[in-house]
């Protein structure tokens, strides 16, 4: 049986805090719908505020 590789459609990313505190989250996205790096607003436990966390690969 062919063993499938994984969706390369749907990569996952770390989204590392800008805040420079080191905090990161782990995701997938769609390379379709977000060809460029992502950037999102997200609580950072740390910092205990939102900040931006953006795409590193």
């Amino acid at each position: 049986m062919p063993v499938m590789a994984r969706n390369e459609l749907r990569p996952v990313v770390k989204l590392r805090s800008t805040a420079g505190t080191g905090y990161t989250y782990v995701t997938r996205k769609n390379r379709r719908n977000d060809p460029d790096r992502l950037t999102l607003r997200k609580y950072d436990p740390v910092l205990g505020r939102h900040v931006e966390f953006r795409e590193e690969r």
